[in-house]
């Protein structure tokens, strides 16, 4: 079954930390497979979001730091250096677009998640939607997310093993 990508905003800096002990439960519950997981939040006043991998949900972590670190930079930080970056960032989302993440999830993510607010970062397979949904609805936040193939996915573990 091939993994999704999927990201959970909260309308509050906690939010987002508050819902993992929801996606524990549902983990041990084996609604939902957590393959790796992070989070952002970002307090008013900050000029960018924390973030924080999850490795006590997803083991080891299936995609790594390095995958976080350039999917959070190219929603988060890279409009904060501008256009000097252009050409390198065309061929960096170049190849997260082979891997499904495309321009308009990144600008869905960058709009939505903003000071006051945090996000819910999960690569998961194996879900039964109905039910995780219904959870989720009832913690208000609001779900975005991008589905990525197997084989997007094999590209996307390939991509980031190099870089730990």
């Amino acid at each position: 079954m091939a993994a999704t990508l999927t990201v959970w905003k909260f309308d509050t800096v906690h939010g987002a930390e508050g819902a993992l002990g929801l996606l524990q439960r549902m983990q041990k519950e084996e609604l939902i497979t957590i393959n790796d997981a992070a989070y952002v939040y970002w307090t008013e006043g900050r000029k960018k979001p924390k973030t924080q991998q999850l490795r006590s949900l997803a083991g080891v972590g299936a995609l790594g730091g390095s995958f976080w670190g350039l999917l959070f930079g190219l929603i988060f930080f890279v409009p904060l250096l501008g256009m000097a970056m252009g050409a390198a960032m065309g061929a960096i989302m170049g190849s997260m677009s082979d891997v499904g993440i495309d321009d308009s999830f990144v600008r869905q993510v960058r709009e939505q998640v903003t000071p006051g607010t945090s996000a819910l970062f999960v690569m998961v397979s194996d879900v039964v939607v109905d039910k995780v949904l219904d959870e989720f609805k009832q913690t208000g936040a609001t779900l975005l997310s991008t589905n990525l193939s197997n084989e997007q996915e094999a590209k996307l573990r390939e991509a980031f093993a190099d870089a730990e």
